[in-house]
């Protein structure tokens, strides 16, 4: 893994020359891991000119919660090291005439103090350069999300056995978060979601008191921290009884509208098609005022990465980039249906996208 990171290094040090920068600065934590194998809390990242330093506040941890530095680069701890003046300090000192830094991520007091540290520095902005390398994933960073995936799998399917009448969605929502460490997680991926009866359905609900009930709508999503790669799953169900035959067409509805999304996942494909493509149906039976402003999103090391999939989203996938897939519906007072999935896109000359979250989407009753 170590010339991996090197080499992902190296290409972010060709853009930095092409655009005249001598060394660049990387702060923002998912994307020091990126390059470097590990981000310890306050670190730093510096590319410059005579090699590459991870600069932290505090030794790294041996138990590996936030990777472990790759072979190959120097390792400097220093007290404040997590403020990137410290770095930009170190580069003066090495007469570098200028820098990029993550203008996006800095403060402005941080931005202030890398000047102050070293006013002879020519400070350029890095833009998303590293967000925009981390979008196609390599065949272990796939792994990793698949394993993510597995995880979560296994979590929400042994909830799905146990009895959920008269629990809450709190209690429910920690329990699914304390069976993904259980499994292999680092933890959850993001604040897990239920949502139960008239609260299913609501995009980014916060689990609440609520008690499951018999004929409820019950909407869960979840995702597991692997190795620092995270991925999302989101599935509905209905509680005790046969679903009622609202529950059933609006499942039906949402379920059509996330597999046009799933099939639109091939190389070359726009951003904004794969949303129009799940966007459609929903609007075409008049749920078009109640969707969320986006159909899916990236995931990798962190659970919301580029590309986005929405209507006004300009780009076009590329092969190895996961992505979400999960519209959804709620009707106010009623409940409502969420499906989300976590796939990778492949050309169809591979077997087409590939399925990471394969919980089933049939529509039970528990």
């Amino acid at each position: 893994m170590s010339d991996v990171y090197a080499a992902r290094r190296a290409r972010l040090r060709e853009r930095c020359a092409a655009a005249g920068d001598a060394a660049a600065l990387v702060s923002r934590p998912a994307n020091v891991r990126y390059l470097a194998g590990a981000a310890p809390r306050g670190a730093v990242l510096l590319l410059g000119p005579d090699g590459d330093t991870l600069l932290c506040p505090r030794a790294p941890a041996a138990d590996a919660f936030d990777g472990r530095p790759a072979a190959g680069l120097r390792l400097t701890v220093l007290p404040g090291a997590g403020d990137p003046a410290v770095a930009a300090g170190v580069l003066a000192a090495a007469t570098a005439g200028s820098l990029a830094v993550e203008e996006h991520h800095l403060t402005v007091a941080r931005h202030r103090e890398i000047r102050t540290a070293a006013p002879r520095l020519r400070l350029d902005d890095l833009g998303r350069a590293v967000e925009q390398q981390r979008i196609v994933k390599d065949e272990e960073e796939i792994g990793c999300l698949r394993i993510a995936a597995e995880i979560a799998d296994q979590a929400l399917n042994e909830l799905l056995e146990s009895i959920l009448v008269g629990r809450t969605e709190r209690h429910l929502a920690l329990e699914l978060e304390r069976r993904l460490v259980d499994h292999g997680a680092v933890g959850p991926a993001f604040p897990t979601t239920v949502a139960t009866g008239p609260n299913s359905g609501r995009h980014g609900h916060l689990p609440s008191d609520r008690r499951v009930e018999e004929g409820d709508f019950l909407s869960v999503g979840l995702g597991a921290d692997y190795r620092g790669y995270r991925c999302l799953i989101g599935r509905t169900f209905v509680i005790g009884t046969s679903p009622a035959q609202w529950q059933i067409e609006l499942y039906e509805l949402v379920f059509a509208a996330q597999r046009a999304g799933r099939e639109t996942l091939v190389p070359s494909a726009g951003y904004r098609d794969v949303d129009r493509a799940a966007r459609a149906p929903l609007e075409a039976a008049g749920h078009g005022e109640r969707l969320a402003p986006r159909t899916g999103h990236g995931v990798g090391l962190e659970i919301d990465e580029d590309p986005q999939l929405a209507p006004t989203a300009m780009g076009k996938l590329d092969a190895c980039v996961p992505v979400t897939v999960g519209p959804g519906v709620h009707l106010p007072g009623r409940g409502g249906v969420r499906i989300d999935d976590t796939l990778v896109v492949r050309p169809e000359a591979d077997g087409g996208p590939e399925l990471l979250t394969i919980t089933t989407k049939e529509l039970l009753a528990l």
